[in-house]
Order: structure tokens, then C-alpha cells, then sequence
């Protein structure tokens, strides 16, 4: 699958927005995909928004107090940026599949009644982007490559699947209008790829990586519990 935009609705496409986040991907054969292609622009716009909603305060105390098990112990090191720039370079997922997996993640926030948090934001990502490559894409990688991709182990990130899946009630279908309103959101309230958030959690306690070490490590190299604490 190339990208979900032009599946049901040929006439979304016209919007160019698709154009401008990096959705729109060369058709097979073409040389171009021959060479390495920088991350689409996507990721930084998703990266702003999901640091835009932590940076905003629960409305309540009662709100901040919400757990999930996405939870961990502790905030990781790597950036949200980061985060989802090595997810995109490993995993060769569908540019698409970051769209859908951030409309999973709204999905989640609101049928649970939780915030999105520094300690569970990595989590969500990697389950939440495996998942719709699982369910969009006509290839994927199976659990264990996207544990070591994510930092977490193969034992967990099964028993986070599952408890999105339960979450979500199994209703993963996301119809081609929902898809255009949320690339729009994230173009639209995501102007600037700057927008001064870059948030870095210190774990060297729990994982003796440097931000650059990670981002250059294969994934059987990553510690298998950097993002689970």
C-alpha cells in the first residue's frame, strides 16, 4: 500500500496537503526510490503536535492523575523527534501509517479519559505505528523487530498491543475523510517545523545510551528496556 489518502477518495488528493507532508510517495520502478529518501515532513509535524499536547496541563488534578499502562517508570532520553525518525528509518512503514497511528493515539486518550505524558507518549508511538502498519501496510515487520526497534521488550510490547487493541475495540478502519482532517490538523497547527520544543529526559541510569548512539544503532544493539522505564 502506498498511501490510505488515495484509496477510497481519489478527490482528497487534490488538496496538495498530502504533497506537502511527504504522503504522496513515486510509484514502484521509479529510480528515485532507489536512493534514500529524508524522513517526509510528516514526522516533524507529528512530533510538534504530540509535544504541543504534553506541554499543555491536564484541565484537572483528578485529569493529571489518569495512569495507562503505556506508563513507564521514568521519561526516555531520545527525543519525540528522534523517536519517530527511527521508527520511520527502520521500520519502512507506509509514510500513512504515522497518520493513522496518531489518529489510534487520539482514539486511545479519549475512550480512556488520559493525557498524553512524557512517560507514555514513546509507548503509544511504537504500538500505535506497528499496529497500522499491521492493518494499512501490505508488508511489515513482525513484534520483536519493532521491540528492538522501539526499545522495549518482545513481552511487552505484545501485552501493549493487545491492551490498545481492547482500547480501540478491535476498530481499526479509518475512513478516508478522517484521514484528510487530521493531515490537515497537524499541517495547519504545525506551521513552523521550530517551534522551540525539544524536550530530552535523562535515563542513563536505566540505559547507558547516548542520543547519538541510538540513533545509529541497529536495533538488536538498543537496549530491549530503554523506552519501557
Amino acid at each position: 500500500m502506498e498511501t490510505l489518502a488515495s484509496d477510497d477518495d481519489p478527490g482528497l488528493i487534490d488538496s496538495g496537503v498530502y504533497l506537502r507532508l511527504g504522503l504522496l510517495i513515486a510509484e514502484k520502478g521509479n529510480k528515485r526510490l532507489q536512493k534514500k529518501q529524508p524522513p517526509p515532513a510528516l514526522l516533524s509535524r507529528l512530533a510538534s503536535s504530540l509535544e504541543r499536547s504534553i506541554s499543555s496541563p491536564p484541565e484537572s488534578a483528578a485529569a493529571a492523575a489518569v495512569t495507562t499502562v503505556f506508563d513507564g517508570r521514568s521519561p526516555p532520553e531520545i527525543t519525540i523527534s528522534d523517536y519517530l525518525t527511527r521508527i520511520y528509518n527502520y521500520s519502512r512503514c507506509s509514510p500513512s501509517c504515522f497518520v493513522v497511528a496518531y489518529i489510534y493515539i487520539h482514539q486511545f486518550l479519549h475512550l480512556t479519559r488520559s493525557h498524553l505524558t512524557p512517560l507514555n507518549v514513546h509507548r503509544l508511538l511504537v504500538t500505535s505505528v506497528m499496529l497500522s502498519a499491521k492493518v494499512f501496510d501490505d508488508r511489515y515487520y513482525n513484534n520483536a523487530y519493532y521491540a528492538r526497534v522501539g526499545g522495549v521488550s518482545t513481552r511487552e510490547l505484545n501485552r501493549l498491543e493487545m491492551k490498545l487493541l481492547f482500547a480501540l475495540d478491535f476498530k481499526l478502519q479509518v475512513d478516508p475523510h478522517t484521514f484528510h482532517s487530521h493531515c490537515c490538523h497537524l499541517e495547519e497547527h504545525n506551521s513552523s517545523d521550530d517551534d522551540g520544543f525539544h524536550i530530552d529526559w535523562p535515563i542513563k541510569e536505566a540505559c547507558r545510551l547516548s542520543k547519538e548512539s541510538w540513533r545509529k544503532a541497529t536495533p538488536e544493539s538498543v537496549c530491549s528496556q530503554t523506552t519501557a522505564r
